[in-house]
């Protein structure tokens, strides 16, 4: 019912999806990106619906709906350090908050948001999102938090969201995705090193209408011998390979590159003048 006045009349940032439909897949021909575009606007009325549904759902439906593999393995490494977790705007992320179900008791499952600017939206989607037991952590007191846990000696798991546009000053890194030279988000990765976090990538797939299943899978426990922005990019190449698999469940109406690499130089240089 929500698919056709959206696609059709309202056309909600259609000129958006389109434009990063035809970027990301040049090896691709009109006739299958659109298939692809209304492909995702099905899939989006459904994640609306399913957001909603998450403030009502009892832990029996949603641990029937949405499974995670690989969590006796993260009990474990959860044992002896702490973990963040890597994930995208990819299936249903709002039910990807349901982890504290299937986790140790002693641990602390939390996950960054960005604070919304309508405080009746924010206030809901923030209840929404704890409903399971996880907590919300805003991302500029992110770090603060994460030490006063480490000094508290409380073992956590983090998630983080790292495929939106960082603001011009959090720009620390360029990498190809999806076709594009782009900036990504690296303050996982610097909390990582900080508190010497294991690092998990989060394979999510929909198994059918309304269920989906979430793989952790470990990128490393050793973070401060990895490479500088070694994790980060291997995150990118890693959303990247789960999206074309299917790529009418990633959030195609996000303006994921209006800032490009020229601008930044631009802007760079600027400064230093």
């Amino acid at each position: 019912m929500l698919y056709y006045p959206l696609y059709y009349c309202i056309r909600y940032r259609r000129n958006i999806v389109r434009k990063n439909l035809i970027k990301s897949f040049p090896e691709k021909g009109l006739k299958e990106i659109i298939s692809i575009e209304k492909g995702f606007y099905r899939y989006f009325c459904d994640y609306l619906m399913e957001t909603v549904k998450l403030s009502s759902m009892s832990e029996k439906q949603m641990r029937k709906r949405m499974t995670f593999g690989g969590i006796e393995e993260l009990n474990e490494v959860l044992e002896k350090q702490n973990c963040v977790v890597y994930m995208g705007h990819y299936c249903n992320w709002e039910w990807i908050t349901s982890l504290p179900l299937h986790l140790a008791k002693k641990i602390t499952a939390s996950q960054i948001y960005h604070q919304l600017e309508n405080k009746t939206f924010d206030d809901l989607f923030l209840r929404i999102r704890a409903r399971f037991g996880g907590v919300n952590i805003e991302m500029t007191h992110a770090l603060r938090k994460l030490l006063q846990f480490e000094k508290d000696k409380e073992r956590f798991v983090i998630g983080f969201i790292s495929d939106q546009a960082p603001n011009w000053n959090n720009i620390n890194l360029w990498a190809d995705f999806l076709h594009h030279d782009s900036a990504i988000f690296t303050g996982a990765e610097r909390i990582a090193r900080k508190v010497n976090a294991a690092a998990y990538y989060l394979e999510v797939s929909r198994v059918k209408r309304g269920y989906y299943h979430a793989e952790f899978v470990k990128m490393t426990e050793s973070p401060n011998e990895c490479p500088n922005y070694s994790i980060t990019t291997d995150y990118a190449h890693r959303l990247e390979q789960t999206i074309r698999k299917n790529p009418q469940y990633w959030l195609w109406t996000h303006n994921r590159w209006k800032r490009t690499h020229e601008e930044y130089l631009r802007r760079m240089q600027a400064e230093a003048q």
